[in-house]
């Protein structure tokens, strides 16, 4: 009989499994760590612009606040499940620990299709889903932030409804949020900023010069788009091929990352762009290149393609771009992984610094943001490179190991377990 696969979840504990037995965790902590402390499913009515009134249904799971408040984004999916909020819930729990914010992990998601509904529709659905859980987050308890198909004004409306129902101005409540309304600078760029300090770090660990080294990024999104710039802009590196959901395209002699932002605005995607030829997504992933930036879909590095990666670093800005059967192959072939929940870590990072920012009503210019943004990166990167080295593990290994410990440090001594 075959094995059922595991779901997403179910993957994530295994992962947490293994790394307990390398610490020897005590029982009653790695059974905490296995499962969310709480979540949440809501029924949302929403009156639509056609005067019926629809009902949709979200969700919120608050994995562990050992270390702090929970911490997460909220996305709109026509796809959304509870197994995958639960999953994302985990991993920002390890992602919030590995970079050494306060902060615990959670996630929230509704089941809707964005791109068919009405800004007003939208809105009332945003404040609908704050009014079902307010009594769940707060500053001190659980603060959301963006993420799938939602942005920065679904973040004001659902704070403003928050404050509405506090009787009071909140911003604390949620990160993400635009400048005039509390949000931080360097917040838009800083999955990819905090994604090319990692960059920099792993290629002074394996002495790559990146002022002369080619870049390829899958995935021409908001941290894609980011990566190539700021790499190009600030390190000069060659980017030589992108990709967005409809295929890439490739330039061995290097793209202008801006000209190519500007084509996509105008043409909807990447390819056709006059100064490069038109590849596959596959194609991208397999050039020989010293940067690989996936960061699009998860499970674009698999089992079936992770023998044929050629690039000397693999910076994971997306979440779960590599599988775990692929990992271990990019492992063995001496591929230098930057895994995810450190790699991407920039945007929890610098949202824990508009939260600050909004406890003190006083806000930081932009170098600020950058400066410590730039710090605590580098630390996490140090830290996971010190325990990949001294235990002989891969990097993925290795960061699960160091959020583990710090998240059972601060069970151990609250005296749960």
């Amino acid at each position: 009989m075959d094995q059922k696969p595991l779901s997403l979840f179910e993957t994530v504990q295994a992962r947490l499994d293994e790394v307990a037995g390398m610490l020897d965790l005590e029982p009653g902590i790695h059974a905490i760590l296995r499962q969310p402390m709480r979540e949440l499913q809501v029924g949302i009515p929403v009156r639509m612009d056609d005067g019926q009134a629809k009902v949709f249904t979200g969700f919120r799971v608050q994995h562990n606040n050992a270390r702090g408040p929970f911490k997460g984004g909220i996305r709109f999916h026509p796809d959304e499940t509870i197994d995958t909020i639960r999953t994302l819930a985990a991993w920002m729990t390890w992602k919030c620990a590995i970079v050494d914010i306060p902060f615990g992990g959670g996630k929230g998601g509704i089941i809707c299709n964005p791109k068919q509904m009405s800004s007003g529709e939208l809105e009332r659905l945003s404040r609908g889903y704050i009014n079902a859980i307010w009594q769940f987050i707060g500053p001190g308890s659980d603060i959301p932030a963006p993420d799938v198909y939602t942005n920065p004004q679904i973040m004001a409306w659902m704070m403003d409804e928050y404050s509405r129902l506090k009787g009071c101005n909140t911003p604390a409540v949620i990160t993400g949020k635009p400048l005039a309304l509390g949000g931080s600078l360097g917040r838009g760029d800083a999955t990819a900023r905090g994604g090319m300090f990692t960059i920099e770090e792993a290629s002074r660990h394996l002495g790559i010069d990146l002022s002369t080294a080619t870049v390829a990024v899958q995935g021409y999104g908001n941290a894609g788009s980011y990566i190539a710039i700021l790499m190009h802009d600030i390190l000069g590196s060659k980017i030589v091929a992108v990709s967005d959901s409809k295929g890439g395209i490739y330039n061995k002699r290097g793209l202008d990352p801006h000209q190519v932002w500007q084509h996509k605005m105008e043409t909807g995607s990447v390819i056709n762009f006059s100064q490069a030829e038109n590849i596959s997504n596959d194609q991208l992933l397999e050039l020989e290149v010293d940067v690989l930036c996936p960061s699009a879909l998860e499970s674009s590095i698999t089992r079936g393609n992770a023998s044929k990666i050629r690039a000397k670093i693999v910076a994971e800005l997306a979440n779960g771009p590599t599988t775990p059967e692929a990992d271990e192959v990019l492992y063995h072939n001496g591929v230098f992984v930057i895994p995810d929940f450190l790699c991407n870590a920039g945007g929890v990072t610098v949202s824990y610094f508009e939260w600050v920012q909004n406890i003190y009503n006083y806000y930081w210019d932009e170098d600020k943001v950058h400066h410590r943004l730039n710090e605590k990166m580098t630390r996490a990167f140090q830290a996971v490179l010190s325990e990949s080295l001294k235990r002989k593990v891969s990097m993925r290994l290795a960061g699960y190991i160091v959020a583990v410990a710090r998240v059972a440090e601060a069970i151990r001594l609250r005296g749960w377990a």
